[in-house]
């Protein structure tokens, strides 16, 4: 197998000029690492020295050590290079300031996305650019694989009155693009306008999973731990707008999933009878250590992907809602806000991008009539993709 070459990589092997000139910020954490395990950061102040100015935090803090939903990381500094660490998942702000760009001329992305809608770092990504545009500062962001695919894209298109923390431009929960082609999409799509420079990779085809690349898997966010849960990510994160456990606070977050209400085999059963492709389902029982029902046994099943060219993963979850709706209907319930800094909108029509789709899980409509009414947004989605892609 030939190692996908990234972008930090081709960029160390470059070297542009205006590396030896312009004040750089670095936005990263913990992943951003090439294959040799090295840091962004050490290779980046290898490379620019003093014109290292500053350190930017997505959310979960720059080590990945925070836990989600609006647990906040500060402004620090950094140890080895004497230079600030600036939060941008804050409880002051998730936008670069004036201030924390005043000693910065090129604002540069190293963040592994996960390919899903709703993974923040696509949207600390694009309130950057913004920041970029407005105080004439340039990004450049060095790329990294989908760890999902670039093929396949599934899911309703985020609407205009979803935007939000979690749905920063109109995309479908699993879009198929790499950080650096977001960047270019939401530059172009949103009218953002910014100086943007994407380095791509080397090496990468879109039919890659993360297995395909050859490359060292270091978890980007905490209940990320491997491919796999990214694999089943952009469904089962809709749970974390209901009052069932997505696995937080187990050793298989978004892969196990259940409540003490839950009833485990004739959940099975139903959802094997509804055929759907690409998975198996097996009945577990778990106690959460953190996160909804701490403390107490739950019941109900875990995801194991067996095909993943034909896996659905959001088609699956809501199959899966679904099912606990009608077998569980008095006691399954939506979370109240808040959730992500929204106050006011339902969680789970935040993560959805739209309230229609809770709508008509609660109308009880068929999945497939609601997948091909998805279509047509898909096809529109797909063709003003067609300009940012770079594989």
């Amino acid at each position: 197998m030939n190692r996908v070459i990234l972008g930090i990589e081709r960029f160390r092997a470059f070297s542009p000029s205006w590396l030896k000139e312009a004040r750089i910020g670095l936005l990263i954490n913990q992943a951003s690492i090439n294959s040799s395990f090295r840091h962004t950061k050490e290779v980046l102040a290898e490379l620019a020295g003093g014109n290292l100015r500053a350190l930017f935090a997505p959310q979960h803090g720059i080590r990945g050590e925070l836990q989600a939903n609006m647990v906040a990381s500060e402004d620090t500094g950094d140890p080895q290079l004497g230079v600030p660490i600036f939060s941008l998942y804050s409880s002051q702000t998730r936008t670069p300031t004036e201030e924390m760009l005043e000693e910065v001329d090129v604002l540069l992305i190293d963040l592994q996305d996960v390919g899903t809608r709703v993974y923040t770092f696509a949207t600390t990504m694009g309130l950057c650019l913004e920041a970029a545009a407005k105080y004439g500062k340039k990004v450049t962001v060095l790329d990294r694989p989908n760890p999902i695919g670039g093929k396949r894209v599934e899911g309703n298109l985020l609407k205009e009155e979803f935007r939000s923390f979690v749905g920063f431009s109109a995309l479908p929960m699993r879009h198929g693009l790499t950080m650096g082609e977001l960047a270019l999409f939401f530059n172009g799509e949103n009218g953002i306008g910014a100086e943007l420079e994407v380095v791509p990779m080397e090496r990468y085809n879109r039919n890659y999973l993360f297995s395909h690349t050859g490359l060292p898997w270091v978890n980007p966010s905490p209940n990320i731990p491997t491919p796999d849960t990214a694999l089943v990510y952009p469904g089962q994160v809709l749970l974390e707008g209901t009052n069932l456990s997505e696995g937080r606070g187990t050793t298989k977050p978004f892969e196990f999933f259940g409540a003490p209400y839950i009833d485990p085999h004739p959940l099975n059963q139903g959802l094997e009878r509804r055929g759907l492709p690409g998975v198996t389902f097996r009945e577990v029982s778990f106690i959460p250590q953190f996160d909804k029902w701490k403390g107490q046994s739950c019941h109900g099943l875990q995801l194991h992907v067996t095909n993943p060219d034909s896996f659905k993963p959001y088609y699956t979850t809501l199959a899966i809602i679904q099912e606990i709706m009608e077998k569980w209907p008095k006691e399954f319930a939506w979370r109240p806000p808040p959730y992500e800094y929204e106050f006011d909108k339902v969680p789970f029509d935040i993560i959805a991008g739209d309230d229609g789709i809770r709508k008509e899980l609660e109308e009880g409509r068929n999945l497939d009539e609601m997948e091909v009414a998805w279509g047509k947004e898909l096809e529109d989605f797909l063709a003003r993709r067609e300009r940012c892609l770079l594989y």
